[in-house]
């Protein structure tokens, strides 16, 4: 294991939601501090997610070009590709720990760029999943 820390979609969707107050601003605490230590890391699902989230759910959302740059900026960080490996072992984990098939594609992601944190709203706070540690970073 290591020090890099998975990024679930939600936090970074906070990134750029300005409604959400002291959600947002811990968002971009979180994602600066790991931009400055490079232990960023998300996957191909994020991405994907986060494209659809910042043209649809935000309460102004934005064009398909700034998503785009928004894509860019964390494509600079490290991305794990899914593949069909990556699928099926996300069916074992949503077996084995009983959690949605996307929470477990999440964290067979992690587990594969060997994270050892994924900061994530979706998953349960102190919850520990294939060595991975889950952190919902806005529970004080």
């Amino acid at each position: 294991m290591s020090d890099k820390c998975f990024v679930d979609t939600n936090i970074l969707v906070y990134t750029q939601d300005l409604a959400a107050g002291d959600k947002c601003w811990r968002a971009q605490a979180l994602t600066r501090e790991l931009w400055e230590d490079r232990r960023g890391v998300i996957s191909t699902q994020v991405l994907q997610e986060l494209y659809v989230a910042l043209r649809r759910k935000l309460k102004s959302p934005m064009s398909a070009a700034e998503s785009a740059d928004i894509l860019r900026d964390y494509s600079e960080w490290e991305v794990v590709i899914n593949n069909r490996e990556s699928i099926f072992r996300a069916i074992d984990m949503e077996s084995r720990y009983k959690i949605s098939f996307w929470d477990a594609l999440i964290l067979q992601a992690a587990e594969q760029a060997g994270a050892q944190t994924v900061y994530s709203e979706d998953l349960s706070h102190g919850g520990r999943y294939v060595g991975v540690h889950v952190v919902n970073p806005f529970i004080s």
